[in-house]
């Protein structure tokens, strides 16, 4: 059982229980990896409606979750915005839990935002994976695992499921599984205008007011980094900054200045490439430097974008 699992609290009060043919096997752990199980199309009395196979676990909805779990194995990841790492597990988990054909559901916790559940679970780091049949706990793993590891282990959560008697195929009704967006906040519209009138020191302002007031506010985030890099687009010209840049190979300014290029012009690559290749030999500044640019273009592209997560793997790489 690995470390940061050790103690974790059994949520099966939270949820209606299964009927275990072998009460002890959930909460027992894994042994040898066993082959990815096939998919296997769903009897009418075994359909389980969900709203996506992905879902968004939090401390109030934990309940949900752990009722989920005794018609259908839940595997549950906690992950951190902080954690580049657990942020890329995040979306490759949800492709491999939807090649299973809905014989298991993921669901994602925000370990900073949901300490109750962290608590619970003793997660002790992140990327931290865990099962749920029948609302108990079933040790998986923590950190990184290639994805064929991964199958392999959710399979035996799937197995072990099923001599619980948790059988249930998951049915995605394709609901959105997001809230509706909320109304603008005064600082989000001031930000809005100010684009609009081409102020972008304004809309700087407005949008860093607004995370001063709620840091998790993803939106005013994203429109952070968008804005500020419309503002230093607007200083120089195409040719300048493209001449300092081939000057200078190893000036992070000037690489940083054509890097902005690249990502305007939708070379997303490019300038991904180019900002990590400069980071072993930059010094401690200017590591902080490159560091917080492809931070700020993680949030421009969108967290979900297949270079955004290869992106973050690299530089969690050079970091750590």
């Amino acid at each position: 059982m690995p470390a940061g699992l050790r103690g974790a609290a059994d949520l099966s009060n939270l949820g209606r229980p299964a009927a275990p043919a072998q009460p002890a096997a959930a909460g027992a752990g894994f042994g040898a990896p066993a082959a990815p199980a096939a998919p296997v199309a769903p009897a009418a009395s075994d359909a389980v409606q969900v709203s996506s196979l992905v879902l968004v676990a939090t401390d109030a909805t934990v309940g949900e979750i752990a009722e989920l779990s005794s018609r259908v194995p839940v595997a549950l990841l906690i992950w951190s915005p902080r954690s580049p790492e657990s942020d890329a597990m995040r979306a490759r988990l949800g492709q491999l839990v939807e090649a299973f054909s809905g014989r298991l559901v993921l669901a994602t916790v925000d370990g900073d935002a949901n300490p109750q559940l962290v608590g619970a679970f003793q997660a002790q780091t992140v990327p931290t994976v865990a099962g749920l049949i029948g609302g108990r706990p079933v040790p998986m793993f923590e950190g990184d695992l290639p994805d064929d590891q991964v199958q392999s282990v959710f399979a035996q959560l799937i197995e072990l499921a099923g001599q619980n008697g948790v059988v249930g195929i998951a049915q995605a009704t394709g609901a959105p599984v997001e809230p509706e967006p909320e109304p603008l906040t005064p600082q989000q519209q001031r930000a809005f205008d100010a684009i609009e009138a081409g102020d972008y020191p304004t809309a700087v302002e407005a949008y860093s007011e607004a995370l001063e007031l709620n840091p998790r506010d993803e939106l005013s985030r994203a429109g952070l980094s968008q804005v500020r890099l419309l503002e230093r687009l607007s200083h120089g010209t195409l040719d300048d900054i493209r001449r300092a840049a081939a000057e200078g190979p190893t000036d992070v300014s000037a690489q940083l200045a054509v890097a902005d290029l690249d990502i305007s012009g939708g070379h997303i690559q490019d300038a991904f490439v180019r900002l990590l290749d400069l980071f072993p030999a930059a010094s401690a500044e200017d590591r902080g430097l490159l560091r917080q640019r492809l931070v700020e273009y993680f949030d421009v592209v969108g967290a979900e974008d297949p270079r955004v997560r290869a992106a973050r793997r690299a530089l969690s790489d050079l970091l750590f």
